[in-house]
This record gives C-alpha cells, sequence and structure tokens, in this order.
C-alpha cells in the first residue's frame, strides 16, 4: 500500500511504551476511516492484531489500544463512532446492589487464632463479582469504580467459627506516575515506559466495618503477598516485582507499617494516570512499597533481571534476581 509523503515524513509516536513508525499510525487512520460500523471495542482488537500489541501472555492489548485511538481522536487526526451503551467507561462509578449478603452484620470480635485459617479467593464467579463490588460499593471510602487496566480482585475469608468473608482485595495497573516513588526506584522516563508493568498497584483493601480482630489486616498483606503474584503472572504473563498503595492522608497506614510496608512520602495532589499535570488540587496521599523480589529497585532499572529459584528442602520458590 503506497503512502503519502506527508505520512511517510510523520513522526513516530510512543504511547504507553509502545513505539508506533508512521506507517501504523496511517494504517490505524485508514481502519477507522474504512470500517466505520465497527465499535470501538472491535477497533481496538482490530488495531493490536494489525500492529500485534499483546501482552507477554499474547492477550490483546485492547484497553491500552482504546486509549490510544481516543487520544487520535482528541488531536483531531481520526473520528470514532459513538461509543455504545454496552459496558462502563473505566475510571466511572457504577451502581451497587443491595442483598442480604452486603447488610451490615452484628460485630465479630475474636483473636486471629479463634478464626484460622485465614485465606484469600480470587474472584471468578458472577456470584463473587457481584458480592465483591456490593461489599465495596457499600463500606470502601472510595466506593466502587470500574477498575483501569490490568485488575486481580479477591475475597478474604476466615474458616472459623464457620467460613465468613471478612475482607476485600483488588490489585490493578499502577499509576503511570508518581514522584516519590520514581525517585525511589530511580529510573529513566524509558526504563519506566519499559517495566511499568512489572509495578502492581494495591487498589483496593476494605476489612467490613463489624469485623473487629486485631493484627487481622497485616495477616491479610502477608497472604496477598505471597499468593497473588503466581495469579497475575498466570493472567498476565508478568511477574510482579514491586507492590505500591496510596493510603488517605490523615490515616497511619498501621497495617502497612506492621507488614514492613515502606512509607516513601506523598503524591503531589494529581490523579494516579495524570500525565499531562492537568489534575492539580486531589488530596494529598502516602506512598507505601513493598518489594516483591531482592533488589527490586535494580530490576526496574533494568540492571538486574528477576530470577526463580527452589529452595532446598521446601518446596517453596524463591524469588531472586541475576545482576
Amino acid at each position: 500500500m503506497v503512502r503519502s509523503r506527508s505520512e511517510a515524513d510523520a513522526p513516530a509516536i510512543t504511547f504507553k511504551g509502545r513505539r508506533f513508525a508512521p506507517e501504523e499510525i496511517g494504517l490505524i487512520k485508514e481502519l477507522v476511516a474504512t470500517f466505520r460500523k465497527l465499535s470501538r471495542q472491535e477497533l481496538a482488537n482490530t488495531v493490536c492484531e494489525l500492529v500485534d500489541w499483546r501482552r507477554p501472555n499474547r492477550g490483546l492489548k485492547t484497553w491500552e489500544a482504546r486509549d490510544l485511538l481516543e487520544e487520535l481522536e482528541r488531536t483531531g487526526q481520526i473520528k470514532l463512532p459513538a461509543p455504545t451503551s454496552m459496558g462502563r467507561p473505566r475510571g466511572s462509578k457504577t451502581s451497587v446492589p443491595h442483598t442480604e449478603r452486603g447488610e451490615m452484620q452484628p460485630e465479630m470480635v475474636a483473636s486471629i487464632s479463634d478464626v484460622e485459617p485465614v485465606t484469600m479467593r480470587l474472584v471468578q464467579t458472577p456470584e463473587d463479582r457481584r458480592l465483591w463490588r456490593e461489599l465495596i460499593g457499600r463500606y470502601h471510602p472510595d466506593g466502587h469504580r470500574v477498575p483501569v487496566g490490568a485488575h486481580l480482585r479477591y475475597l478474604v475469608e476466615i474458616a472459623r467459627p464457620g467460613p465468613a468473608v471478612v475482607a476485600c482485595l483488588q490489585l490493578s495497573s499502577p499509576a503511570w506516575t508518581m514522584a516519590v516513588r520514581d525517585r525511589f526506584i530511580g529510573w529513566s522516563d524509558a526504563r519506566r515506559r519499559a517495566n511499568l508493568q512489572k509495578i502492581v498497584n494495591q487498589s483496593r483493601f476494605l476489612v467490613l466495618p463489624w469485623v473487629r480482630i486485631p493484627h487481622l489486616a497485616s495477616r491479610i498483606l502477608g497472604l496477598m503477598v505471597r499468593h497473588f503474584p503466581s495469579d497475575w503472572q498466570r493472567a498476565y504473563g508478568i511477574q510482579p516485582v514491586l507492590l505500591e498503595t496510596l493510603v488517605e492522608e490523615g490515616r497511619a497506614g498501621t497495617c502497612y507499617r506492621a507488614a514492613n510496608w515502606t512509607l516513601l512520602g506523598e503524591t503531589t495532589g494529581r490523579g494516579r494516570m495524570d500525565r499531562n499535570h492537568r489534575r492539580e488540587g486531589l488530596a494529598r496521599k502516602q506512598v507505601f512499597v513493598y518489594p516483591l523480589v531482592r533488589r527490586a529497585t535494580e530490576v526496574l532499572r533494568g540492571e538486574a533481571c528477576v530470577r526463580r529459584r527452589r529452595a532446598r528442602g521446601s518446596g517453596r520458590i524463591e524469588r531472586d534476581i541475576d545482576s
């Protein structure tokens, strides 16, 4: 296919860590102009297939492609079809069900030894998804929002005196930039684009308000650190290297300190995905991180690679790095 001279001379575009040659941008423009009856989701899938934009597990980067299409529309380079009524925009609030399972329960006062074992269950079934959304929507200060990018959700249960859900967790894609975190890692913009997805954000953590079990929150954080990385790698083909989370200003973050997370400082008061410095004035939050491998910052800077080895005399997998 012959390209115009102006198109051939156009600069390449780097978007979310992926470089798009002028010919690829021209192909995307032609696709959108030709197939006007395709939905935005169908166009995003097609773009991923045409330019082979995939995750390490070979899944299509559909959400990232949708963001690219919307950015091209915002800059006047393409005209997308109107959004369909199916689904909700990522980051938007959603309606929250109110069922008997989600009602306030009698106060549960116990010690950890009274309720063990504590277990995490990956949210996979429609029933678990509804329950997770209800509990987060009704009892978490930030409510329920459609997550941005990759994410996993968990329900946390105790076994005694009978099985009961006591907490909810969500792990999701990291903040695009965060000054205090990026200084801690010490990486360049190029290395951040290349390795950002090795960071995972713990974006929701809720211990249900009627649960009064000392040290439960820090126990759950320890459980999460041990179990979620393998789920994340199966789902997205990426081995996480560093966990991050944001704690509202004024809250102590005691459970993170007890679970050996490191407090780096505060955010600058912009949104987590604010790349263009347009969302000033948001509440500042404390930034905590937890390394999942030794010398995690070196891995993220590209100075080392993750190595997995089996500890002698046990079935435990240890994560380390090769220099």
